[in-house]
């Protein structure tokens, strides 16, 4: 994502979610409790242009995903989206599954970790949200569903046919998109759903915990490694190496290598810059 800006100003209120900022890591909560944080059309749109914006600013180093209330995201809404999306044309159609695609992208493609903090449901665009984060910290009561074939359409939606194999194997991601079974934490856990198990009620703080961690480390480190990790997925073996040859010989250029070796040296800790 591009660090150069326009004309356009920064935005000062988002109207669909709740943004906090605190030293480097952002906290994007969905906070429609009364409706499990169903997604609406302005909360996809504000998503999708939320993640390049703070990515341009610079400042983030990491950021927290999660819902306000009884549970992460139970995905769109029915009676706003799916029930508005019977009136529309073709062209109004792939243009609403196409900004809903962006957002996948744009957690992806920013330059810091994103980390899903799950609680209660994670359903439908909910699960394909917190399966787009890097890191996905759960608690007890979090389970994960791809619902989408019993809506009538397919599991593949949002990128998930691509992103859910490569994350869990073939075999339970045609499992889990297929017939939309729910996926309760414990299996969530067992299939490599989930990064971490955190204690119940404890989703957030762990996640917070995490972000912290990767805030104070070397970003472009981890902006690096998180390309690498997307690029990397549909390249051959010897592609894939000249690129992280290329990565590498670039960083070993870079402030926060040099500062390794004095801090090695002086027998201190790293001050990481991130550059």
């Amino acid at each position: 994502m591009s660090p150069f800006t326009g004309s356009a100003p920064r935005t000062e209120e988002w109207r669909h979610l709740r943004l906090t900022l605190d030293a480097g890591v952002a906290t994007v909560t969905l906070a429609r409790p009364d409706k499990l944080n169903a997604l609406t059309f302005g909360a996809y749109a504000d998503l999708r242009d939320l993640l390049p914006e703070l990515a341009r600013e610079g400042s983030v180093r990491a950021l927290v995903l999660g819902g306000e209330g009884r549970g992460f995201c139970s995905g769109g809404d029915v009676d706003e989206i799916i029930g508005a999306t019977l009136a529309m044309d073709t062209g109004q159609l792939l243009d609403f599954n196409r900004m809903t695609g962006q957002v996948v992208r744009a957690l992806r493609e920013c330059p810091f970790p994103v980390i899903a903090a799950v609680h209660g449901v994670a359903a439908g665009a909910g699960a394909v949200l917190a399966l787009a984060a890097d890191f996905r910290v759960a608690d007890p009561t979090a389970r994960f569903a791809f619902l989408f074939t019993k809506v009538g359409l397919s599991g593949g939606d949002m990128g998930a046919a691509y992103l859910l194999p490569r994350v869990v194997g073939l075999g339970h991601a045609t499992r889990l998109l297929m017939l939309g079974e729910s996926v309760r934490a414990p299996e969530a856990e067992r299939i490599g759903l989930i990064s971490q198990l955190a204690e119940e009620g404890e989703a957030a703080a762990t996640a917070r915990t995490l972000a912290r961690r990767l805030a104070d480390g070397p970003a472009l480190a981890h902006a690096q490694t998180k390309a690498l990790l997307t690029a990397e997925l549909d390249m051959p073996l010897a592609a894939a190496i000249e690129l992280d040859a290329a990565t590498q010989a670039l960083l070993m250029n870079g402030a926060d290598y040099a500062e390794f070796h004095a801090a090695f040296t002086e027998k201190r800790p790293p001050k990481w810059q991130g550059r």
